[in-house]
């Protein structure tokens, strides 16, 4: 079962992301059925991040990440979308077989122009690329959050588009593989995102790292009464990092009143330095070996690319084009 996921290099990734997709992709290269494709997801980046240098170093740090985190290149194939031409050239083809009202009904794009996004074309037109990542390798399951659903979707009905347009069964329908994990607030209680810059860094230790968790937005509730944990920010993302005793721990302490939230705060910014100690010690010594980053990600594009244009050629026999 070939699985596949991306992730932009839009910014540093962090706890949202880890919780979110990270950490599922790096479990899911262990299952001895699947066969993980993940990629840098850099054409896609290109709808919101405009400067070459800051690409140039999120797909680094999006490389580095993965790699401190877990991933095992022997075992997942792992590569920047961009190092696959393929992929824009599906593009097309999908597009030319998709209705316009299908992608205006997408909702990523309409929250995006919503909070002041440019309307580009290529904003516009990011879910046929998105689809084309998926069935240029013949994907049957894809990761993702509940949040993405839709997109999964749209690219089953592309698929079928293309199919019944040529008469083929070329294009693999891919099904949706959700993350059971709940939604990550930020610090100031929405979803966390580097759109609304709420985030904690993966990357983040010492007085950054505390000045960050110690600024999580709580209410106003006074030190003396009990707390609700369920309806608080901080607890919430305890609750990612602690096993059920320290989460019930924890709780009682809220509904018992006499604890302030800057104590729960304390124990939580020690649970993600904790947690995350590994990573960054590995991280390190990776900064000291981009050569080896750079031949993971030269590897792990031929290997997608031995997949990529069979897909196409098929592709191209099925609309006329060879």
């Amino acid at each position: 079962m070939r699985i596949l996921s991306g992730v932009q290099p839009s910014g540093a990734p962090h706890i949202g992301n880890y919780f979110g997709a990270i950490k599922q992709h790096i479990e899911l290269q262990d299952k001895p059925d699947a066969e993980a494709y993940y990629f840098i997801a850099d054409y896609h980046a290109m709808t919101t991040v405009h400067d070459a240098d800051e690409l140039r170093g999120y797909i680094m740090d999006v490389a580095l990440d993965y790699l401190a985190l877990g991933l095992d290149p022997k075992k997942a194939v792992f590569f920047r979308q961009s190092a696959i031409p393929e992929v824009l050239e599906l593009t097309w083809m999908l597009g030319c077989c998709t209705g316009m009202g299908l992608l205006e009904r997408a909702h990523s794009y309409k929250d995006k122009i919503a909070r002041g996004f440019k309307p580009s074309v290529g904003l516009f037109y990011y879910p046929v690329l998105m689809a084309a990542d998926i069935l240029l390798y013949k994907s049957k399951r894809v990761p993702v959050g509940a949040d993405q659903v839709q997109h999964i979707e749209m690219t089953q009905d592309m698929a079928e588009y293309f199919n019944n347009r040529y008469g083929t069964d070329v294009l693999v329908r891919p099904e949706p593989l959700l993350n059971a994990t709940a939604r990550v607030p930020g610090t100031d209680g929405q979803k966390m995102s580097k759109s609304y810059k709420n985030t904690i860094s993966l990357a983040l230790e010492g007085k950054a790292l505390k000045k960050t968790v110690m600024g999580i937005v709580t209410d106003s509730t006074p030190l003396e009464d009990p707390k609700d944990p369920d309806t608080c920010n901080v607890f919430s993302l305890y609750q990612l990092f602690a096993n059920e005793d320290e989460q019930k721990a924890l709780a009682e302490q809220y509904r018992a009143g006499g604890m302030g939230y800057g104590d729960a705060k304390k124990q939580l910014l020690e649970k993600i330095q904790e947690y995350f100690a590994p990573y960054r010690e590995k991280r390190k010594e990776l900064e000291q070996n981009l050569d080896h980053v750079r031949d993971v990600l030269k590897d792990g594009a031929e290997r997608a690319r031995a997949i990529a244009t069979v897909t196409l050629d098929e592709v191209r026999k099925a609309s006329g084009l060879l």
